[in-house]
């Protein structure tokens, strides 16, 4: 899950919803065919993103830390909260997704295997990124989490902000964790079509910093993805150049 960087770096690329793994007995559960399964893997895994932020750390001046998680999202989605405060949870799509895309139900309400799930994948990824924004603190002082996502060009009817703009790169934001600099520099990296808090808003930071400790810095960068592949999940196209490059910068800009 974590690829190291070069140690004076503050920088930490969170990839958390490339991965398109679903371990048999998750598979077991899902109430969906082989091809209902592909279709929604098609539909919501940000593909891609593993590539665009490993192509982004190599350029780097200084290499940041890498986060990838290998597993789907429709076996435990890791960055949801665990509690009430995920508002997804309206749509069936809480850390553990009892529904799909569009709204159709993908697995039964069972807390026992619900469990079981979070405690095999969504513990273990927050206590790595925990730690590893813990050593970036320890060392550097500081810690920029710089959460690599994307979104198809068409809203989906599970999104609850779908009906907003749909720039070629959303930015994210929170207004304790994302200053006005890291904010200029990814408007700066990205250029024109920025926009920012649609259709996504906020930002993924360990929940014992959240709101908590200033010195961790945050911001989401949801790229369109006709912007650099084909879509929903067809080769990458020349935008992936342009895009991964953009990418580069604000680690640049943040280092």
């Amino acid at each position: 899950m974590l690829v190291p960087g070069d140690p004076r770096s503050p920088v930490l690329l969170h990839v958390p919803h490339a991965g398109t793994e679903v371990p048999a007995w998750a598979r077991d559960r899902l109430l969906l065919d082989h091809a209902e399964l592909a279709a929604e893997q098609d539909a919501l895994t940000d593909h891609r993103t593993d590539e665009l932020a490993g192509a982004a750390a190599a350029a780097a001046r200084v290499r940041p830390f890498l986060l990838v998680n290998p597993v789907s999202r429709f076996v435990v989605d890791v960055e949801r909260f665990p509690d009430e405060r995920e508002e997804m949870a309206a749509v069936g799509m809480a850390a553990v997704y009892t529904h799909g895309s569009r709204g159709q139900r993908i697995r039964a309400d069972d807390p026992e295997h619900q469990a079981a799930l979070l405690a095999a994948y969504y513990e273990p990824w927050a206590a790595a990124v925990y730690d590893a924004v813990a050593e970036r603190l320890a060392a550097t002082g500081r810690a920029v989490l710089i959460d690599v996502h994307s979104y198809p060009g068409v809203a989906l009817p599970y999104e609850l902000h779908g009906s907003g703009p749909r720039p070629p790169v959303c930015l994210g934001t929170d207004p304790f964790h994302t200053p006005a600099e890291l904010v200029a520099a990814a408007r700066a990296a990205f250029g024109t079509g920025v926009a920012l808090d649609s259709p996504f808003s906020g930002v993924y930071v360990p929940l014992a910093h959240f709101h908590r400790e200033p010195r961790v810095h945050a911001i989401m960068i949801e790229i369109r993805r006709d912007g650099y592949l084909v879509e929903p999940a067809g080769p990458p196209t020349d935008g992936f150049d342009v895009l991964a490059g953009a990418l580069t910068r604000l680690v640049d800009a943040m280092s």
